[in-house]
């Protein structure tokens, strides 16, 4: 520990000396102990191959939550559970008068995902308050530790729900009625896990600011051979959903003249989203994620067509853009095959760009340990998006290999996962102090 201040006073013959007051300090995590507990959240929802399935509010994610809460526990963290069932655990600062400073992610995967995206995260954040504890440092400003409820958006939709509606982007009554594919409606599913908690999920102080680490979900830093990552901002994101209805038919006796396909205007759409980023720009990316044809037989001419779009840009004037195009192309498509259709946009999340003042925090913390780093843009949508409307927000990234994520092949290996922890624990740290 570098730089440290203690502060004492005396009392009768005796000098009681308090924990050091940090104005200017780097502190290195316990790797061994990152590691730990990376391997231990894994093993808690984990798939045969290495990965991971613990979606939201299910058995898995109770019990990595029941996990996750003993570990503060056994800190003395006061912990607190909000209504939508965000997780916070606070660290009191030496100033009763200073705003906290957030630290963390989400620990609810995809389906049959990976170990590190989100998990890395929590547990970073975890492993920077047990670190202060270990050495006995105190700050000025709280550091609050937090664990998002569903950033995936797998079994309930939207995506960044629980940083939705603590931010307020998302209404809280509106999001408990949300219901999951196999019919679970959000609200029970809380109230069965046992973390729809009392706190309201909302601020209900001013905070300092932000910070998140994640996996970097794509190949910039392995490409350029770079440590960690200095995320300076979101890119924007709109998912919806197009539905074609038709008529359907027997396959083999309509002529092809009186078909009304839903499938063909589908098809057709699909392959104009993987072709529309060319016509907008270099960073602009489109996906069809999910497409359901009903009847499903072999035989039959499908009456309903539905497909999903995923298309994001950090410019919110192109991605507008792009979702206009989309729908025009939508009814096109419809009107050539004779049959109705609706487009619905489901989310629109705008970009995002991080106060200077965390960047840098980021960037000094990372040059402090050695680190080589980037600046990038966050391809992947973060509950750093809905923070950075209530405080100052920064991210930092892992390297990932080969840019995999979302899939058991996903993969960060421990000294990158332990470099980017160092990198946000002392940016946190740099924060909390008031060393800016």
């Amino acid at each position: 520990m570098l730089g440290s201040v203690s502060a004492g006073r005396c009392l009768g013959d005796s000098i009681i000396t308090a924990a050091p007051i940090v104005t200017d300090v780097q502190i290195l995590l316990n790797r061994d102990r990152l590691v730990e507990s990376m391997e231990t959240q894994a093993s808690i929802g984990g798939t045969d191959d290495g990965g991971l399935h613990r979606l939201a509010l299910s058995d898995a994610d109770k019990s990595v939550r029941d996990w996750f809460v003993d570990q503060l526990q056994e800190l003395g963290i006061s912990v607190r559970v909000d209504e939508f069932g965000n997780i916070f655990g606070r660290r009191q600062g030496t100033d009763p008068d200073a705003a906290p400073v957030l630290v963390g992610s989400h620990l609810d995967s995809q389906p049959n995902g990976g170990i590190y995206d989100g998990g890395l995260g929590v547990m970073a954040a975890l492993e920077l308050l047990r670190t202060l504890e270990a050495e006995a440092i105190e700050t000025r400003h709280p550091i609050e530790i937090v664990n998002w409820t569903n950033e995936e958006g797998s079994r309930f939709q939207p995506g960044l729900q629980g940083s939705g509606v603590w931010s307020g982007e998302f209404d809280l009554e509106t999001e408990y009625d949300r219901v999951s594919d196999d019919g679970a409606r959000l609200l029970d599913e809380l109230e069965r896990i046992g973390y729809r908690g009392e706190a309201p999920a909302e601020p209900t102080e001013e905070y300092e600011a932000y910070f998140e680490l994640h996996i970097e979900q794509g190949p910039s830093l392995e490409e350029t051979g770079n440590d960690v990552g200095v995320v300076t901002g979101v890119v924007g994101l709109s998912w919806g959903t197009v539905t074609f209805d038709g008529e359907a038919n027997h396959a083999g006796s309509t002529p092809m003249h009186l078909r009304n396909d839903a499938s063909v205007p589908a098809a057709e759409l699909l392959s104009y989203i993987r072709h529309l980023p060319n016509t907008l720009g270099d960073d602009t990316v489109g996906t069809v994620g999910s497409i359901d044809i009903d009847p499903d037989s072999i035989n039959i001419i499908p009456e309903t067509a539905t497909l999903t779009w995923d298309i994001r840009d950090p410019s919110d004037e192109v991605l507008a853009r792009a979702i206009d195009r989309l729908t025009t192309e939508a009814e096109a498509a419809a009107s050539r095959e004779g049959v109705d259709h609706e487009a619905n946009e489901t989310v629109r999340t705008a970009s995002a760009e991080f106060n200077d003042r965390c960047v840098a925090a980021v960037q000094r913390a990372a040059d402090g340990l050695g680190y080589d780093s980037m600046r990038l843009l966050s391809g992947g949508n973060h509950d750093a998006s809905h923070l950075n409307d209530v405080c100052d927000t920064a991210m930092v990234f892992a390297v990932s290999r080969d840019g995999k994520s979302h899939t058991p092949e996903e993969f960060t290996a421990w000294d990158d996962c332990y470099k980017s922890a160092n990198t946000v624990a002392n940016a946190v740290l740099s924060v909390a102090t008031g060393d800016r």
